[in-house]
C-alpha cells in the first residue's frame, strides 16, 4: 500500500476525532478573546494544536503538520491579558484553525495530499512572528549531488561566449534591474519578465564555461515558462528574483572572477521547483528536468490554483460571470431602441421592459460598489418611465440621449472590467474628451502594432545578416521600415521614441550596410539589446500599467555605450 493509501484511509479513522479536536481548538481560543486575563482557554487551544500536530505525524499529512507547529508557535507568543495589539495575532491563529478544519475536508474529499495549498497560510503565521517565510519549493526534493549542465540542452542562445565582460555585465545588470523594478510594482509584467529573461540569458553566455552559467541558464529559462505559462508573480517569486540580481551586482562590481561561483542549492530548487510546476511541455524543459533526474509534478501550477479556490473560496469569478449577464441586458436594451428608432411610438410593454431591465442593471453594478453607474442607469429608469406616463411621441433627439447614456454606461463597464476602477460619468470637459478620444485611441493602437511589427522585421533582418557573415541585402527593407516606425511615433507624440529609432537606424546604415566587414559582435549585442529594450516599451504602450522609462533610458544607454547620440 502507498504512504497516499495509507494516508487517506487512516484520515478516515480519525476524522471524527480530528473534527472534535478542531472544534474544542476554536471553542478555547474564542473563550479566551472573549476573556484574556484567563490563560487556561489558550493554553487548551495549544494542547489540541499538539494533539492535532501527533495525529497528522501518524497519518502522515505534511501540510497539517506544519501548519500545526507553526500554529502553536504563534499562539505561545500571546501572553495572559493581551490588548489590541495582539488583535493580529489571535486573528491569524483563528483564520489558521479554520484553514485546518477547510483542509482535512479537502483531503478527505480529493483522497490526496498537497502540502503546497496550505503554505500561503502557514508563511503567513511565521510573517505575524517576524519568522522568514518558507520557500515555496519547501516540500520539493531535488538531488543535490547531480551535477547537471543546462546550457547543454538550452541552445546557442545560452552558450555563445561574450568577451568584453565588465562593458556587459553592468549592461544586463541594468537590463535585469529595471525588470525587475517593474515586476514588483506589478507594473507591466509581462515585458518586465522578457527583460529579465534578456539579461539572464546574456548573463549565461557571458559566464558561458564557468559554474555560474548554469544558475543563468536556468534562469532564463524559467524566466520565460513563468511568462508562457502565465504564472502568477507571488512575493515568493519577487524575493527569488531579487536574490538573483545579487550574483549580478557581484558580476558588475567583481568581475569576471564572479563567474566561477556556483550557485547554492536552495537558489537551484527554487528554480527547478517552478519548472516542474509550470506545467510547460517543451522540448528544453522535458531535457532540464530529465538532467536534474526530476519528474513533473502531478499538477501544473494553472490547477493547483484551481485547487485552492476550491480549499479557500467558491472557485467563482463574480467579475467575469455578472459582466456576461450586464452584456446580455445591454444586448437586449439596445436592441429595444433599435425597435424604437424604426417604429416611432414605443408601445408600453416594451417601456415597461426596459425600465426593469435598467432596475436589474442598476442593482447588479451596486453589487460591485459602483454607486456612480448605478445612479446612471436609475436616472434613465426614471426618463423611460416618464415616457410611458406622456402620450406624445419620443423625439429623435430624446431616443439618441437614451442610446448615448446606454452605451456610456456599456463602455463604463468595461473600463471597469479591465481596470478594477470606477469611470467617471461625470459631464465635466475630461470626461467628455475621453469619449471623444475613443477613435483616436483605436488610431494609437494601430500605430503601436505597426511600430511593433516592424521592429521585429528589424531584428529579423540583422540577425539574419549576422547569420549570413553580412549579406547586406538581408537589410534592404529597414531603412524604409525604421522611418515608418520613426514616423508613427512622432504621428502619436513619442518624439523621444522616434529619436531612438532614428539613432539605431544610423547605426545600422553606417555599421552594418555602409561597412565592408562584419562589425564587432560588442557592438552587435549592444545594438540588439538597444532594439529589445525599444520594442518593450512600445509594447507597455498598449498596457494600462503607466509606461517605464526606464526602457528607454536602457536604449539610449545602449546606443551611447557605442558612440550613437540620441537627438532631440
Amino acid at each position: 500500500m502507498s504512504s497516499k493509501q495509507r494516508s487517506t484511509s487512516s484520515i478516515e479513522m480519525v476524522q471524527p476525532e480530528i473534527d472534535s479536536t478542531i472544534q474544542q481548538a476554536e471553542d478555547s481560543l474564542s473563550q479566551f478573546v472573549e476573556n484574556r486575563d484567563n490563560g487556561e482557554p489558550l493554553q487548551n487551544c495549544i494542547d489540541c494544536l499538539n494533539q492535532l500536530r501527533g495525529i497528522f505525524i501518524l497519518i502522515e499529512v505534511q501540510g497539517c503538520v506544519l501548519l500545526c507547529q507553526e500554529s502553536v508557535a504563534l499562539a505561545n507568543e500571546v501572553p495572559v491579558g493581551a490588548h489590541e495589539d495582539k488583535n493580529d495575532l489571535l486573528s491569524t491563529l483563528s483564520n489558521a484553525i479554520f484553514v485546518l478544519r477547510r483542509y482535512t475536508e479537502y483531503f478527505g474529499a480529493e483522497q490526496t495530499d498537497r502540502p503546497e495549498l496550505l503554505l500561503p497560510v502557514i508563511n503567513e503565521l511565521r510573517s505575524a512572528i517576524q519568522e522568514k517565510p518558507y520557500p515555496e519549493s519547501h516540500f520539493f526534493e531535488i538531488d543535490s549531488n547531480i551535477n547537471f549542465d543546462p546550457t547543454e540542452v538550452l541552445g546557442s542562445d545560452m552558450s555563445g561566449k561574450l568577451e568584453d565582460f565588465e562593458h556587459h555585465a553592468k549592461r544586463f545588470r541594468h537590463m535585469f534591474q529595471v525588470g525587475l523594478l517593474d515586476l514588483l510594482k506589478d507594473r507591466n509584467t509581462l515585458i518586465a519578465l522578457k527583460l529579465i529573461a534578456r539579461g539572464a540569458q546574456g548573463s549565461a553566455r557571458l559566464c558561458a564555461g564557468e559554474p555560474l552559467a548554469r544558475l543563468w541558464a536556468l534562469a532564463a529559462l524559467v524566466t520565460e515558462v513563468i511568462q508562457a505559462q502565465g504564472m502568477e508573480i507571488t512575493q515568493a517569486r519577487k524575493r527569488l528574483y531579487m536574490r538573483l540580481e545579487r550574483y549580478l551586482r557581484e558580476m558588475s562590481m567583481a568581475g569576471k572572477v564572479v563567474a566561477a561561483k556556483t550557485a547554492p542549492d536552495s537558489l537551484k530548487k527554487e528554480l527547478l521547483y517552478l519548472l516542474a510546476l509550470s506545467g510547460d511541455r517543451r522540448d528544453s524543459v522535458k531535457d532540464v528536468l530529465k538532467g536534474y533526474d526530476i519528474k513533473a509534478l502531478e499538477v501544473d501550477e494553472a490547477r493547483m490554483r484551481e485547487e485552492s479556490r476550491r480549499l479557500f473560496g467558491p472557485g467563482v469569478d463574480v467579475l467575469r460571470s455578472l459582466s456576461k449577464a450586464i452584456s446580455e441586458e445591454m444586448a437586449q436594451l439596445k436592441e429595444k431602441l433599435d425597435v424604437f428608432e424604426r417604429g416611432g411610438t414605443p408601445n408600453p410593454e416594451d417601456l415597461d421592459f426596459i425600465a426593469q431591465s435598467l432596475a436589474r442593471l442598476s442593482g447588479t453594478v451596486s453589487m460591485l460598489d459602483l454607486p456612480t453607474i448605478a445612479a446612471r442607469c436609475g436616472d434613465l429608469k426614471v426618463t423611460i418611465e416618464q415616457w410611458g406616463e406622456s402620450a406624445k411621441e419620443v423625439s429623435e433627439n430624446e431616443l439618441l440621449s437614451m442610446a448615448n447614456g446606454i452605451l456610456t454606461i456599456e463602455t463604463a463597464i468595461s473600463q471597469y472590467e479591465n481596470t478594477g476602477e470606477e469611470p467617471d460619468l461625470s459631464d465635466s470637459p475630461a470626461a467628455l474628451d475621453s469619449s471623444a478620444n475613443t477613435y483616436l485611441s483605436e488610431a494609437r493602437i494601430v500605430v503601436i502594432e505597426e511600430a511593433q511589427n516592424g521592429l521585429a522585421l528589424a531584428k529579423r533582418s540583422v540577425s539574419s545578416y549576422v547569420e549570413s557573415q553580412g549579406d547586406k541585402l538581408h537589410l534592404a527593407n529597414v531603412a524604409a521600415v525604421m522611418e515608418a516606425i520613426r514616423g508613427g511615433m512622432v504621428m502619436i507624440d513619442q518624439s523621444r521614441v522616434a529619436a531612438i529609432v532614428h539613432a539605431c537606424a544610423n547605426c545600422i546604415q553606417q555599421e552594418l550596410l555602409d561597412s565592408q566587414q562584419l562589425p564587432e559582435p560588442t557592438l552587435l549585442e549592444t545594438l540588439a539589446d538597444a532594439l529589445a529594450s525599444l520594442e518593450y516599451y512600445i509594447e507597455s504602450m498598449n498596457f494600462r500599467e503607466s509606461r517605464n522609462d526606464e526602457f528607454l533610458k536602457l536604449s539610449e544607454q545602449s546606443l551611447r555605450s557605442i558612440g550613437y547620440e540620441i537627438g532631440s
